[in-house]
């Protein structure tokens, strides 16, 4: 699986800032054996959940796949401003500056579900980690974040723990 992921994984210098690294995992997604393949060990991962969030954006892509494997729902955890309010929001720091998630305050019923997470790359942990609040601020019980990418020098599991974290590669 990791030889799958690095070979389809585009590294772009200085993006979106300089000193930034940035792993495009554009062309695994869109070869379908190296999404099949990844869609299929992060469903391997987080069966048993009662819903998948996937976070803004390439998370989406992934979990609504995952969900859909696994014949669970997919809640989209949204950037700021993208959602109509009521929102739940959780403000946090990236490696190149500042962010906020949100989901909505009303209509989905989180309390008591058991929650995997699932985004595309772990770097620094700040968006995994401000997504656990948020669904755990609404009730939610988080067992795992699933992720394609790791990035294991940025710390990112460090943020996130005691959260369990899956990578299907990590660099």
């Amino acid at each position: 699986m990791a030889e799958l992921i690095a070979s389809l994984t585009r590294e772009i210098a200085d993006f979106p800032t300089a000193g930034i690294q940035f792993k495009d995992l554009t062309p695994l997604f869109a070869d379908r054996r190296g999404f099949t393949a990844v869609t299929g060990a992060l469903a391997g991962v987080a069966a048993g959940a009662d819903l998948i969030a996937g976070v803004d954006a390439r998370g989406f892509v992934v979990g609504g796949a995952v969900a859909a494997r696994l014949g669970t729902g997919m809640l989209a955890i949204r950037k700021g401003g993208k959602l109509p309010p009521p929102v739940r929001a959780e403000h946090y720091d990236l490696e190149y500056g500042t962010a906020t998630l949100e989901i909505p305050a009303d209509g989905i019923e989180l309390a008591g579900r058991s929650v995997v997470i699932v985004d595309d790359v772990l770097a620094t942990g700040g968006t995994l980690a401000a997504a656990r609040r948020l669904l755990e601020y609404s009730g939610a019980h988080v067992t795992l974040a699933a992720v394609v990418l790791e990035l294991a020098g940025l710390g990112g599991r460090d943020a996130v723990a005691p959260l369990p974290v899956h990578s299907l590669r990590c660099v």
